[in-house]
């Protein structure tokens, strides 16, 4: 089982940037492929990126390709996400979240969540 802590969310200036953490204090992080659902409001929840256990293969919606960049560090039991580019567009709670099987868009498939952190990127 994991338990996922974000961190990294704030209030950017469009064309900025901002690095969302992910952490687990759980000993078994290294199982789970990762992955990072936002959700703006009066939207449904979207699939970001997601990331595969090894950290071998990443996943990322076409919207944020070339702008957003996911990570992990199973030593440190951390996934990362860089935005760089941000736009408002991109403004909503973004949640990371854990499942053992492989990636899925559906969020309902993923068992385990952080908080989730708010990111907001004005005009």
């Amino acid at each position: 089982q994991v338990q996922l802590v974000e961190s990294g969310g704030g209030l950017v200036q469009a064309a900025g940037s901002l690095r969302l953490s992910c952490a687990d204090s759980g000993r078994t992080f290294s199982s789970y492929l990762i992955a990072w659902f936002r959700q703006a409001p009066g939207k449904d929840r979207e699939l970001v990126a997601a990331i595969t256990r090894s950290g071998g293969s990443t996943y990322s919606v076409s919207s944020v390709k070339g702008r957003f960049t996911i990570s992990r560090d199973n030593a440190k039991n951390m996934v990362y996400l860089q935005m760089n580019s941000l736009i408002p567009e991109d403004t909503a709670v973004y949640s990371c979240v854990a499942r053992t099987e492989v990636v899925s868009d559906n969020s309902d498939r993923y068992p385990y969540w952080g908080q989730g952190t708010k990111v907001a990127a004005s005009s």
